[in-house]
């Protein structure tokens, strides 16, 4: 059966009137770029001049885009999502850290995380970003071939013992471990990283994923190549696919520094890039398990029609599909009605360490052309659907 994307009563099944009233009012600001502008500065100032907008942040943008300020707090949406059949995957969404403390204190959230998920059938991922075990720099540094002086060649090492304490308790557990990626010019080395963990850890099942942003035009030659390797070495591969999230960042350091710039010309060649992704790794699932981290309804049914012409079940454990909590949720709700596998991205931190995550989301979705629109269109036929049923 194909998922039914108009259908806003099972999308929207788990918002209160209020809720979607909060949900409208939210999309309809974020589709405002001036607006976004001004909001993002103002947010700021206020955060950086200790102003006690927290409160206001909360219930507003923060309750709709995040599970809550830690674990605990994340449960109720957790269970309630998974009576409806959609899983969770827990970000620790706490950006920006610079000091060996703080990635030593998202080392220790993550190996917890693990230990939660390991008791939650709800939630069948841990995930974390490379940055969030260490400084920007020393994988740009590394990805560019440039030699770390002692001090940082410490700071990799302690970098690289992070990764296997998580990627070794995910094993252990056997609990799948999604690693993010970030921008171009530091992933070399986090690319390197993590394919060493899926060659120790990948051996039997598919437990460390790699992330593939395909608003890059080099990605798909990177996927052959590395599964090449994976087919002689005698490990599995897993991958999440997405489309990219720093695409301005991108272009604007290539134009500034004067390179080509990383990203696909277009958003129909990033989109053809997504898909054909897709398309080569269901022909090598006996070698890889997919996680289609995506908004894009033809990109889900292009998926979906591939498993069907493949005989493979919905429920197929090596293929996953992903949106964000607080977005497309007629994705991910029609998908699980149908008994495919969907997961929220429930980012969840204190309010104040998560607002760039906020802002980069409200930022996104305002350069996204059609997401916002979409979003609105199907909350205002959800409302319009409810009042016609009072």
């Amino acid at each position: 059966m194909h998922p039914n994307f108009e259908n806003t009563a099972t999308a929207f099944q788990l918002k209160t009137d209020s809720e979607l009233e909060r949900a409208y009012f939210l999309f309809r600001l974020i589709a405002n770029e001036p607006l976004v502008k001004i909001g993002t500065a103002v947010t700021n100032f206020a955060l950086k001049a200790h102003l006690p907008i927290e409160g206001l942040v909360r219930a507003t943008v923060f309750d709709h885009f995040c599970g809550g300020v830690n674990e605990e707090d994340c449960l109720p949406i957790i269970d309630k999502m998974y009576g409806k059949g959609v899983c969770s995957i827990l970000d620790y969404s706490v950006e920006g850290k610079e000091i060996e403390d703080q990635f030593d204190f998202a080392l220790s959230k993550t190996l917890e995380v693990l230990n939660f998920v390991k008791e939650k059938d709800a939630i069948p991922f841990a995930v974390f970003k490379p940055t969030g075990f260490g400084r920007f720099e020393l994988y740009e540094k590394v990805s560019a071939g440039i030699a770390l002086n002692e001090e940082e060649s410490q700071a990799w090492e302690r970098i690289l013992n992070r990764y296997d304490q998580v990627c070794k308790k995910a094993h252990d557990l056997e609990v799948a471990l999604l690693i993010d990626a970030e921008e171009s010019w530091m992933q070399d080395a986090a690319d390197d990283i993590t394919l060493d963990m899926m060659r120790k850890y990948n051996t039997k099942k598919t437990i460390v994923y790699n992330t593939l942003q395909m608003y890059r035009w080099d990605r798909m030659d990177y996927l052959k190549k590395i599964l090449d390797i994976a087919k002689s070495e005698g490990f599995k591969i897993g991958l999440k696919v997405v489309r990219g999230a720093y695409m301005e960042k991108e272009n604007d350091r290539a134009e500034e520094m004067g390179y080509q710039s990383p990203i696909c010309a277009s958003k129909k060649a990033t989109d053809e890039n997504f898909d054909a992704a897709i398309t080569f790794m269901m022909e090598h699932l006996n070698s890889l398990s997919i996680f289609a981290g995506t908004h894009n309804e033809e990109s889900c049914l292009k998926l979906i029609k591939q498993m069907e012409e493949k005989g493979v079940a919905p429920n197929d454990s090596n293929i996953w599909f992903g949106q964000l909590y607080g977005m497309s949720d007629h994705i991910t709700y029609n998908l699980t009605a149908e008994e495919f596998n969907a997961a929220k991205y429930v980012p969840y931190g204190p309010v104040k360490d998560v607002m760039p995550y906020l802002i980069r989301r409200a930022e996104e979705n305002t350069s996204v052309a059609g997401q916002t629109t979409r979003e609105l269109s199907l909350l205002q036929k959800e409302k319009k659907r409810r009042k016609l049923d009072l």
